[in-house]
């Protein structure tokens, strides 16, 4: 488990960070301001190395577009936005000016002015000799750079780049660090915690899945021994050809269906939204009706593949009812594959509905993922892949233990 749960870590971290390029960028777009795309890597964690590193590559200059920084003809080197207290290193990305002489001294002037920009400008000089590869400078607390000049030998490509605290100092260690605070990180939709934003849709989202699991799974439950119990005859024919009519509608037909006629035409349930607990009627309704025919089918089958086995003729010949065997030995021996059938769908009783609370405006964990979708709100989003991989992996650790439970063959070794 503990493997495994690493790897959807790092997997979730590679979706969320690499794949889909700058956050900044997805949330703001792409004609934001470099000021307001370096607030918002400063706000929520993004102006770090994506792995490990000391030096991290800046907003602060100009880009052509090929990558590789601006090309420059003279000795200034405009900022888009004040550097703030730290290190910088301002690097060569191409080439010196070959008629430069090879030895020929190279000096950074970086103007620093005090926060509250009444005070006189510090000029901070960093020189180097020979080719211009690169030159440091430190911006102290309470102070801010706002001009950068180059004297010598004018490189055609400059990066800027800023040290980091430290090699690990990188989003990768500060995400694996929260998770293990509890700390999902911020909401760029909504301006508070993740857990927050979490919080408000755990109750509706409960409040919908625990009834139509708990109802859904005793309903099918009993059917299923119903079917097994007078099986061949007419009552399980019935109920069979019940359950595929159930299986061969679509789930998105049932929503549109139970909307339709029982809230509009019927007036029998409210439409929209979630006032009180009548309001929930309705979806609990259409999610047991949407999965009760594949559930029958299930049960039936794990109850005819005990009901021929030679301890359930041995417990006919005892003389014991038909329910006491069907509940005492056939039932009790079909627990296992029972239990890790349902186990599949608990981590959905937290992550919510998305179908039911969208058509049904009940806002739970599923309405709030589908907004946080819609306006790349990717800390939510990847909360909610986190909490949902890493239930897997707790429901089916709890699977195990619960099969030396229920099976005393099975021994926990």
């Amino acid at each position: 488990m503990i493997p495994t749960t690493l790897g959807i870590l790092l997997v979730t971290f590679v979706l969320f960070h690499v794949v889909g390029g700058s956050p900044a960028q997805v949330v703001l777009g792409k004609n934001a301001s470099a000021a307001s795309l370096a607030a918002f890597d400063a706000k929520f964690g993004y102006d770090k190395p994506l792995f490990c590193g000391c030096w991290i590559g800046l907003r602060a200059l100009p880009d052509d577009g090929a990558g590789g920084g601006k090309r420059w003809t003279a000795g200034m080197v405009p900022l888009a936005y004040p550097l703030p207290a730290g290190t910088y290193r301002l690097q060569n990305a191409g080439h010196a000016d070959p008629a430069a002489g090879a030895n020929q001294a190279v000096a950074l002037q970086a103007s620093i002015q005090a926060l509250e920009g009444g005070g006189p400008a510090r000029v901070v000089v960093a020189e180097a000799h020979g080719p211009f590869r690169a030159l440091s400078f430190a911006v102290p607390e309470g102070w801010h750079a706002t001009e950068l000049r180059l004297i010598g030998a004018v490189p055609d490509r400059l990066r800027l780049r800023r040290r980091t605290d430290g090699f690990f100092d990188s989003q990768l260690c500060h995400f694996l660090g929260g998770l293990a605070r509890g700390d999902l990180g911020m909401s760029a939709d909504y301006g508070q915690t993740v857990w927050q934003v979490l919080r408000r849709g755990v109750g509706p989202s409960l409040a919908v899945t625990v009834p139509i699991l708990v109802g859904g799974t005793v309903l099918a439950l009993g059917l299923g021994l119903l079917c097994a119990m007078w099986r061949a005859g007419g009552l399980d024919r019935t109920i069979l050809l019940v359950s595929t009519l159930l299986m061969s509608v679509n789930y998105v037909v049932w929503v549109l269906l139970g909307q339709y006629v029982l809230a509009f035409r019927l007036r029998l349930f409210p439409i929209w939204g979630f006032a009180d607990w009548t309001y929930v009627l309705l979806p609990v309704l259409i999610g047991v009706v949407g999965g009760l025919g594949r559930d029958i089918r299930f049960f039936r089958a794990v109850m005819l593949d005990e009901i021929y086995k030679p301890y359930v003729r041995t417990a006919w010949a005892k003389g014991l009812t038909g329910t006491q065997v069907m509940l005492r030995h056939v039932l009790r021996n079909s627990l296992s594959p029972i239990v890790t059938y349902v186990s599949l769908s608990i981590p959905f009783l937290f992550t919510g509905s998305l179908l039911l609370e969208s058509f049904y405006g009940i806002p739970g964990l599923g309405c709030v993922s589908l907004n946080a979708m819609h306006s790349s709100d990717m800390a939510v989003v990847r909360a909610v892949v986190i909490i949902g991989a890493l239930l897997y992996q707790v429901v089916n650790l709890l699977t195990d233990l619960c099969y030396a439970w229920l099976d005393p063959r099975v021994r926990l070794t």
